[in-house]
């Protein structure tokens, strides 16, 4: 057993029982308070540990200078599998209930650990590309059934590669931070033309990121066991939608303006050192994908998920939905070893989507498009009020959770409030 993960470890920083983040976690971001610029954090109970701080006095063993006052946490996640590693065990070391270094020296401890009502969090990592995938076998059935009736749900190539388009970086935006409904061209089934204005079918999509630490070089494939070290870590993602934008302009190639005017990615990566408590086998895969693609053992993951509703000027939030990361089709590792596979050169700090998470069941479905069947069966919201896709003033709020051996490994917020469309023309 990894001793960073050993369920019966116990820190001298007070943690609430079932606390998200217990001392077998130990997830990163990038945090800032009144007097310090953006630099790493360690989140350990209500607390968030100044990872710069206990550099600076030399806990954290040999390190680039500065390299967790960058705000990012791309420098560090460039060091690599060992480091990561290495800076784990020494942080949990730090940290357990038996040791004395942090926990005895008053003036250190106050100015490493800080309370985490006192901080501001930032989008963790500069992000470098995204690419969203579409990797749920229920999820892409579901919208095939939708849109094809009379038809196979999924395409011909469905089950042999991971499916997934680029998407846009440069709108991945830190929880809590509010989303504008887009603007753009639809038209309906039976409009003569498209229309310009604001989105009318928005919607939200459940999904994890995987953040990519370790780069290939252009023109090098990876293989499966390399896929799967390269990852650093995962967070919750939102990948906001707008559906009838999409509907009218995805023929021939995909999505665009539907999905560049947001994403959501939670503060806080929870590392794959971490996850690896969570590893169970994906679904089977059949027929067997291409030897590139071929993979064996644990390479998913039971992350439980939870999406909640809070109604335009309510302040009850309704659970819509209860999902699970270890239902996708295709694992993080595969869709990383496809992604690279004719030459692409991915970058630490890429972001992948691993696609709306759907399970089996009604309300397993990771998307208003699935839960409300394209508005044809509205959702009912604890207030009476009922949504076929996100009205503004709505609040949308996903959460995720491991629980292992009587432990809970959180991921924090991953939250966002619908504004109106901006005013043009």
């Amino acid at each position: 057993m990894n001793p960073t993960t050993d369920p019966t470890l116990v820190s001298w920083v007070e943690t609430a029982q079932g606390s998200d983040f217990p001392i077998q976690n130990l997830p990163w971001s990038i945090f800032s308070t009144a007097d310090r610029a953006p630099r790493a954090g360690i989140a350990i109970g209500d607390r968030v540990l100044d990872a710069a701080v206990l550099a600076e006095a030399g806990l954290l063993g040999d390190l680039p200078a500065g390299v967790f006052a960058t705000g990012v946490l791309n420098d560090f996640i460039a060091l690599g599998p060992e480091t990561w590693s290495r800076v784990r065990a020494a942080v949990s070391d730090l940290l357990r209930a038996d040791t004395a270094r942090l926990r005895d020296d008053t003036a250190l401890r106050a100015a490493a650990l800080l309370p985490a009502t006192s901080v501001k969090l930032h989008l963790p990592i500069r992000v470098e590309g995204y690419t969203d995938f579409y990797s749920s076998r229920e999820h892409a059935t579901n919208v095939g059934r939708m849109f094809r009736p009379d038809g196979e749900p999924l395409l011909p190539n469905w089950l042999h590669i991971p499916i997934g388009y680029s998407g846009r970086a440069s709108t991945i935006v830190v929880s809590g931070t509010p989303i504008h409904r887009p603007l753009g061209q639809t038209r309906a089934p039976s409009d003569p033309a498209p229309s310009f204005g604001p989105c009318r079918k928005l919607d939200f999509e459940l999904e994890m990121a995987a953040i990519v630490g370790v780069p290939n070089e252009m023109g090098r494939p990876m293989t499966i066991a390399e896929a799967d070290r390269a990852i650093f870590g995962f967070a919750l993602f939102n990948d906001w939608s707008a559906r009838d934008i999409q509907q009218w302009e995805y023929v021939p190639l995909g999505p665009f303006q539907a999905k560049v005017f947001a994403s959501t990615l939670s503060p806080w990566i929870v590392t794959a050192e971490a996850m690896a408590v969570a590893r169970v086998e994906g679904p089977r895969q059949e027929p067997e994908p291409l030897t590139y693609l071929r993979q064996s053992g644990a390479m998913n993951f039971d992350v439980e998920l939870e999406v909640a509703l809070t109604p335009a000027g309510g302040s009850e939030p309704t659970v819509i939905s209860r999902s699970n990361f270890a239902h996708m089709y295709w694992s993080s590792a595969q869709q990383l070893v496809h992604h690279a596979i004719g030459g692409c050169a991915m970058k630490v700090g890429d972001v992948l989507g691993s696609g709306t998470i759907s399970g089996p069941t009604p309300g397993s479905y990771g998307s208003l498009l699935e839960l409300s069947w394209n508005g044809k069966t509205p959702v009912t919201l604890a207030d009476g009020s009922a949504r076929s896709f996100l009205l503004d003033g709505d609040r949308l709020a996903i959460r995720g959770r491991v629980r292992r051996g009587g432990v809970t490994l959180g991921f924090g917020p991953c939250d966002g409030e619908i504004l109106a469309a901006p005013a043009f023309g």
